[in-house]
């Protein structure tokens, strides 16, 4: 090898070597010792996956990700990791939550998420995270958990914003998804637990200011779910912005193939900025 490719790949290796130092990723058990709630599936543990960002640039906000997939599985790639890189590059800590399913017992993702919240805060000084400013962010089933935790958590567990991608909200038949609400819920839950765990219907002058995406073509998720939301939000005076794309079905995330993908995330970008 003669002298000047050692010298090209001594630098690479030293831009790799800064790179994995600017930008910080590992994975840790979300509990330490067992769950607060005992889940019906012993093998189902959690877990969050931490990106953050280059000390230089980062903002100190955080955001925990809830995966969707209707409680029943989680789309961690599109609706998970793959927005890692989208905060990072503007100064937001991403931390990806791997929650339980819930099997009928809607307490286990709860508690999951809660603790998620939690543990960002517990590490704000170690992972350099204003403990003001961690949102939650929810899509579909996730986007229902990531509302119930705006509207219906408390103290260190309550997030300061929510950003939610075409969001199941309500548990009232005739608008949830299905799927879903018996996940969650069981197939026989009571009126007023079906009430109880409609975010829409929970929400105060206290829930944080929220940013809401869909497609108006959405299949799977009826777009009254996020619209209701936003109306309720708007009655109750809580800052929100909803978009509403002309096509896209259902589960896009961040996949390239979403055809309004830019346009959406520079949307978000500009919430962001704008958010105090």
């Amino acid at each position: 090898m003669t002298r000047t490719k050692q010298l090209l790949m001594t630098l690479c290796l030293l831009c790799f070597s800064l790179t994995c130092m600017a930008q910080r990723s590992f994975n840790l058990p979300l509990w330490e010792g067992k769950p607060k709630v005992k889940s019906k599936d012993a093998n189902d543990t959690a877990q969050i996956s931490v990106f953050l960002p280059d000390a230089k640039t980062a903002t100190g906000r955080a955001v925990v990700i809830c995966p969707g997939g209707g409680y029943k599985s989680l789309s961690m790639d599109t609706e998970g990791t793959h927005w890692a890189s989208f905060f990072n590059n503007i100064g937001i800590a991403a931390i990806v939550l791997k929650y339980r399913m819930p099997n009928g017992k809607k307490e286990v993702p709860i508690s999951d998420a809660e603790e998620a919240m939690k543990t960002v805060r517990r590490n704000a000084t170690a992972w350099k995270i204003n403990p003001n400013q961690v949102g939650i962010m929810g899509f579909s089933a996730g986007g229902h958990l990531a509302a119930i935790l705006a509207t219906k958590s408390k103290g260190e567990a309550k997030p300061n914003f929510q950003i939610l991608f075409y969001p199941v909200i309500t548990m009232m038949s005739g608008y949830t998804h299905q799927g879903s609400h018996d996940n969650f819920l069981g197939k026989n839950p009571g009126k007023k637990e079906e009430r109880e765990y409609s975010a829409d219907q929970m929400i105060t002058r206290e829930t944080p200011p929220a940013w809401i995406v869909l497609s108006d073509d959405d299949q799977v998720v009826t777009p009254a779910n996020g619209a209701n939301y936003y109306i309720e939000l708007y009655r109750h005076d809580v800052p929100a912005s909803l978009h509403v794309y002309q096509d896209g079905g259902h589960g896009w995330g961040r996949k390239d193939s979403f055809k309004y993908k830019l346009e959406m995330e520079l949307n978000l970008k500009a919430w962001l900025h704008n958010l105090r």
